[in-house]
């Protein structure tokens, strides 16, 4: 067709339906389900509006809407014949014939199906995402007699439903719209999931009643975080109230279905609904997580009599000030199997933050390590690199990562060597290119790419970063004929709306950026771009240009991080904390190969047991002092002096995250790095040494972990033959021992 495959990539939009990690992770979890032939779905919302587009008006985040389905969606098709009703609101009645949950809203779910292939083994998965629809008779059916247009257009209340992301990361808004969002993804899929249940051979029914005996044997489902965990108590409803199933046989059943990731352990981000707003609008729900409460509580009780600390402290409500119920402590009792994402956090989960449940069942505590798709975040985004590998070991990687230790042969191969550094400069000239359009700043290529993209947080420390680069400010302007290494430092993100530090640091990042870009002293040394838009797509571009990874957390506050991962394989280096998969990075590569840096989480917790001083670093080093005054004294805001004094105070007087504590190993390190640059072939010895030991970040062994110690179910290796051979031929071929 005359047609240009790259040029219409550019124009597809992204389907932005997460925050961060945590909806990536998911994407690469549905690739990594169908290529192991697993038969899974990925339930979630079909947002009319994802993740809001980021534009930086002189040097602010200003948000716009994202509305990507504007020219339509090629890869969905609506599926109205499967739609399914949800309600809200209403009040309980007990009667003799059991309970029941009447007077209810009622809100339909329309599914959306996206097709999932697998890599090379013709199988398709689906994606099913709800979109919210008013029933037709809405606000038709009772006293509204006279208002039709107006019950018309009232029908937008339903169907705000499925409208608009929350865009918060690691941080929980407990407003009433996201709990219904919340609940209606919940209440369309179980059903969903049963109606498929019931019609299998396994539903078998006796005089109209199904038994749901097997009914853990053929379905797990996995909650990604708290936020799916009203699917605990509607199980139990859909059990109790609708199916007659005494309680305990509905809980035993609940409870082998369910199992539980949690994904952080910041406590602003986890989720604790108000008693209030679960009451009015999910009255039964709230019935049923009292029951559940109760007779956790006698169990506990009947362990360890008298410890009435203990019951508050694993109750599923929480009393002080407003009720409150934790969500996390729901899905620990209503699930078989808790895990975190890395080994560290897993750790953490165990020892500090559940410390109480895990020591009622320590077997129900697991570690599975994050990963990503090799399909995406290698051969997609990554051709070149992609395919020198494969020269070198052969194309079967791609499904067995693992496969890429077999690259620890060639480290010492000089031409090897020579065609890994080039594969990395054509990505870095074609991104600075990319770059010079977009940003119109003219790039040197072949200084170094320091990359630091992720969602903009404090725990994430871009302060720190931002202090290192007016440190090497400082360091040029100081001794401008001294060797200094060239870099391009890139920071990128989205800072949630209303998060007022978040968005003080991304305008501080682009003032340095002014004052660093524009000095003629500085020149082509040192440049400093903020990547506007950060999204997956972007991502594809910047990873494989990078050439040094930022993952500087605090350690412990990180529960693993993927981009490291990301990064790691396409053949940056890594300048990290002790924190969330890093320290595996570190494992399976060897320490000595990343950039490793600052307090680890003992020396983290000596220092909050000693007390934080912010202001003993700052005068202890006089780098640090110079960099922080002209922050505060406004070099970089010259118009409005005072511009960052909330961010001076913070660093000064509640900095959590202890930025200061980490700046001179940062630093040192960062010397490191600068020195090892300089040796272009000792560089990428270290790269080729990174990339070899990448194989465990496969999302691939991530699955296979999950169905192997969670699920219960096989991975099929077993290629589906294309629907265009006949299948008695393919058949014939498998007895005489041809297919695989």
């Amino acid at each position: 067709l005359g047609l240009d495959m790259e040029e219409l990539e550019e124009i597809e939009e992204d389907a932005g339906l997460g925050n961060g990690g945590l909806g990536r992770l998911a994407a690469c979890f549905l690739d990594s389900m169908a290529t192991l032939g697993l038969a899974a779905y990925g339930y979630g919302i079909r947002y009319e509006y994802g993740i809001f587009n980021q534009k930086i008006r002189n040097g602010w985040q200003v948000e716009e809407a994202d509305d990507w389905l504007r020219h339509g969606n090629p890869w969905e098709k609506a599926r109205p014949e499967y739609m399914l009703p949800v309600h809200f609101y209403g009040r309980v009645e007990h009667g003799a014939t059991g309970t029941k949950w009447v007077d209810t809203q009622v809100v339909l779910a329309l599914p959306y199906d996206t097709p999932v292939p697998g890599y090379m083994n013709n199988t398709v998965n689906t994606m099913r995402l709800w979109s919210a629809r008013a029933p037709n008779d809405f606000n038709l059916r009772d006293f509204n007699v006279g208002d039709y247009i107006q019950a018309v257009l009232d029908r937008n209340l339903a169907e705000n439903i499925s409208r608009v992301l929350y865009p918060n990361d690691n941080f929980f808004e407990g407003k009433e719209l996201r709990l219904k969002q919340e609940y209606f993804v919940v209440a369309a899929t179980l059903q969903d999931i049963i109606r498929r249940f019931k019609a299998s051979k396994f539903g078998s029914t006796e005089s109209v009643r199904t038994v749901f005996d097997s009914f853990p044997d053929q379905v797990a489902i996995q909650l990604n975080d708290t936020h799916p965990a009203m699917a605990i108590p509607e199980l139990m409803r859909i059990f109790v109230d609708i199916e007659k199933l005494p309680w305990n046989k509905a809980w035993d059943i609940t409870k082998q279905t369910f199992a539980y990731t949690n994904h952080t352990v910041l406590p602003e981000a986890l989720e604790r609904w108000p008693v209030d707003l679960v009451e009015k609008l999910l009255p039964r729900h709230l019935q049923i997580i009292y029951e559940i409460n109760q007779r956790h509580l006698d169990h506990i009780a009947s362990l360890f009599p008298n410890d009435v600390d203990r019951l508050r402290r694993m109750s599923l409500i929480e009393e002080e000030g407003t009720k409150r119920i934790n969500m996390a402590h729901l899905c620990i009792v209503g699930s078989h199997a808790v895990n975190g994402v890395a080994k560290i956090h897993s750790e953490i989960v165990k020892t500090q933050v559940f410390k109480d449940f895990a020591v009622l069942e320590p077997e129900k505590f697991q570690n599975k390590t994050n990963g990503i798709t090799p399909r995406r975040w290698l051969l997609l985004c990554n051709p070149g690199l992609a395919e020198l590998i494969a020269e070198k070991i052969g194309e079967d990687y791609v499904r067995d990562l693992s496969q890429l230790t077999k690259l620890h042969e060639f480290v010492d191969d000089d031409l090897f060597i020579r065609e890994v550094a080039k594969v990395k400069q054509e990505n870095k000239v074609k991104f600075a290119l990319y770059l010079e359009k977009e940003y119109k700043v003219k790039i040197n290529p072949s200084s170094m790419f320091d990359v630091h993209v992720k969602r903009i947080h404090e725990y994430k420390r871009q302060l720190m970063n931002c202090l290192h680069i007016i440190t090497m400010y400082n360091r040029i302007k100081r001794d401008p004929v001294k060797l200094f290494v060239p870099r391009t430092v890139i920071i990128g993100g989205k800072a949630a709306p209303g998060y007022h530090m978040a968005k003080m640091i991304i305008k501080l990042i682009n003032a340095v950026a002014h004052v660093v870009n524009n000095d003629p002293i500085v020149g082509s040394k040192l440049k400093v771009i903020f990547l506007e838009n950060y999204r997956v797509s972007l991502a594809e571009k910047v990873i494989p240009a990078t050439d040094l990874s930022e993952q500087i957390s605090t350690a412990g506050t990180e529960a693993s991080g993927t981009g490291n991962m990301k990064f790691m394989l396409n053949g940056a280096l890594t300048i990290g904390t002790m924190d969330g998969a890093n320290v595996e990075m570190a494992e399976e590569a060897g320490e000595e190969n990343l950039f490793i840096f600052g307090m680890r989480v003992e020396d983290v917790t000596e220092l909050d047991r000693e007390g934080y001083n912010a202001q003993e670093y700052y005068n202890q080093l006089p780098e640090l002092k110079q960099a922080v005054d002209q922050i505060k004294g406004g070099f970089f805001s010259p118009e409005e002096p005072d511009l960052f004094k909330d961010v001076v105070n913070m660093l000064f007087h509640h900095d959590r995250f202890k930025v200061f504590a980490d700046y001179e190993a940062y630093v040192k390190c960062q010397e490191k790095v600068s020195e090892l640059y300089l040796n272009s072939k000792a560089w990428t010895k270290m790269v080729i040494r990174n990339i070899a030991a990448a194989g465990k970040f496969s999302s691939d062994r991530t699955i296979k972990e999950y169905a192997r110690d969670i699920w219960h179910v096989e991975p099929s290796d077993l290629k589906i033959p294309p629907p265009n051979e006949p299948r008695d031929a393919v058949e014939d071929k498998t007895l005489n021992g041809t297919a695989a």
